[in-house]
Formats: C-alpha cells, structure tokens, sequence
C-alpha cells in the first residue's frame, strides 16, 4: 500500500471498472486507443505531468484541462465521465498506473501473452518481427510485444515473457565475468 492508502488492488480496481464499462458500451477498441493516445501525452508533455503530480492544482483547474484534452481528441463519452471521476475522487495522480493496467486487461483479455524486447542497436520492423514470429513459435501464443532501444546495453538484446528473461548483453556478460573474478 501506498502512502495515501492507494494500494495496486485499488488501482487495477479502477482499471478493471473502465474495461468493463467499456465492454458494457461496447466502445472497448475505441477507449483502448483513446488511452493510448493520453499516455503518449503524458510521455511527451512534462506540464501534463505536472498537472496530475501537483498536489495544490485545483479540481477545477484539472477538469478544464482534460476538458480541452477530450475535446481535442473527441474522446468517448465514458471515457471523459471516467477521467472526471478521477479528478473528482483525487486519483488522477494514478491515471497513467490506470490507464497502462488498462491496456494490460485489454491484452490479457485477447489472449495475448506481454514481451518486452530492449535491444542496443535500433532494430528494423523485419528483425522485430522476426524476433517476434520466434517468441510465437516457443511460447505458443499471441505476443505483444514492446520495443524499446537502449544504447547503454553496449550490445545484444533483452527479451522478457512473463517471468522467463533472456539476456544477451555485453553489458550483462561484462557483470557476470566480474562477479566470476570476485567470487575467485
């Protein structure tokens, strides 16, 4: 549990509520990519954040903004009430958790299994792919995979399927070696 009482299970409460509502509207697809599109906001815009982070930014101030926002990308109607009940019951500080755990329903839903591939170099679409069909063919399901490049890797990749993490790195190879030397 968190210091204000706002524990996971409070937040995936949250997130299931909106996937069920959404089922229930029948506008899951189209709640899906709204959500998305406000998590890309939020990754791209610090005032954003700081609207949602900041303690002492009024309600009212919060709703006007996310006001703009639905207008902006005409988002459901459901949605909106959503966001608003958010502002409303002092949770939008949790919206990204919410609405990421959101997504995380939605997949699970479709039977797709979550993978994480971080790799040193940028991969095309074609080895992402690739990589991809691979994950298909040795855990027998659909895979959504995210893509993520990292520089400071030095070399190879990370993939991550639930609990099972491979790991080619140089940079975890290098970590290895050293341990050896010390435990020696």
């Amino acid at each position: 549990m968190t210091n204000n009482g706002f524990s996971a299970t409070s937040g995936n409460s949250y997130s299931q509520a909106l996937y069920e509502l959404s089922l229930e509207n029948k506008s899951s697809e189209l709640i899906e990519e709204q959500v998305r599109a406000v998590l890309q906001l939020f990754e791209k815009n610090q005032d954003l954040n700081d609207l949602v982070k900041n303690p002492t930014i009024k309600q009212e101030n919060q709703l006007k903004v996310f006001k703009l926002i639905s207008e902006k990308f005409n988002f459901n109607e459901l949605f909106i009430r959503f966001i608003n009940f958010l502002i409303e019951k002092r949770r939008l500080f949790y919206i990204q958790k919410i609405l990421r755990d959101f997504l995380i329903i939605c997949s699970e839903k479709r039977g797709e299994i979550q993978a994480r591939l971080t790799a040193a170099k940028k991969l095309t679409n074609e080895e992402i792919e690739k990589i991809k069909k691979e994950l298909k063919e040795n855990f027998g399901s659909n895979i959504k995979l995210n893509y993520k490049h990292d520089e400071s890797l030095i070399g190879g990749l990370i993939i991550q399927v639930g609990s099972v993490m491979i790991d080619t790195t140089i940079k975890n190879k290098l970590k290895q070696a050293e341990q050896k030397m010390i435990e020696a």
